[in-house]
């Protein structure tokens, strides 16, 4: 039954519609551009929310901007918006998504956000366990048979918006993004109904919080994200060059 879905190489996962961009819209884009199968899976369809018309139109502002950083597998899981939990049906909803696509690494929300939805916290726990629960054997009829699968790597995201510090902790680590920055500033502008005019401010927050993890790693730009692991390699000369 898998067989029927692509393979992803990376899969992330975010609460609403433009979490994803945010966060890692950069990494997203570049991942892409070096050949590798993309996923998002949105655990709600984000609404209701101020200023959008309905579901539709930010549904149709996903599609778009997905497209723009040339991701071809998106799902939108009906898991209520603003009323988020992490409960067993909803991890078992997205541990589904990662037996059928299965992933090697999935990315995901990896702190609260004081400011913003507390969506987004448990959305980083449901996402912990359908990891652990995409890889459990004996227990089929709860995914409808779909075959286990286990993920190699499962890394959080930095949502952008709030300050962050990189503690010298030897499972964090910054991503290049000097080359996508743009695509991922247009990807997130397809939200028009979440950043109008008024909001163009926001831009300039995810640009900035862009440059300076960028320049903690000698880039232009960068993207900021921890390792549920310590990082190893076998390869020194590749892991550091």
């Amino acid at each position: 039954m898998s067989d029927s879905y692509p393979q992803l190489d990376v899969l992330a996962v975010g609460a609403h519609p433009d979490d994803v961009e945010i966060a890692c819209g950069g990494t997203l884009a570049r991942l892409v551009q070096q050949g590798y199968n993309v996923g998002i899976v949105d655990l709600t369809d984000g609404e209701p929310t101020p200023l959008s018309p309905g579901p539709e139109a930010r549904l149709a502002e996903a599609r778009q901007a997905a497209k723009c950083l040339g991701i071809k597998t998106r799902v939108t899981l009906d898991l209520p918006n603003r009323k988020l939990f992490d409960t067993f049906e909803a991890r078992v909803v997205l541990a589904k998504e990662f037996r059928k696509y299965r992933p090697q690494i999935v990315i995901g929300f990896g702190e609260k956000t004081p400011t913003a939805s507390p969506d987004h916290w448990q959305a980083m726990q449901i996402t912990d366990a359908a990891v652990f629960y995409s890889r459990l054997t004996k227990w089929d009829e709860e995914f409808d048979n779909l075959p286990v699968h286990k993920v190699q790597s499962q890394l959080y995201f930095h949502l952008g918006f709030e300050p962050w510090e990189l503690h010298g902790a030897n499972n964090q680590f910054i991503v290049d993004i000097s080359d996508t920055l743009e695509l991922k500033l247009e990807s997130v502008r397809c939200y028009k109904s979440q950043f109008p005019a008024s909001k163009q401010y926001v831009f300039d927050k995810i640009q900035g919080a862009a440059l300076n993890f960028g320049s903690w790693a000698g880039f232009t730009a960068g993207e900021a994200f921890t390792s549920t692991r310590a990082l190893g390699t076998g390869n020194l000369m590749n892991f550091m060059l």
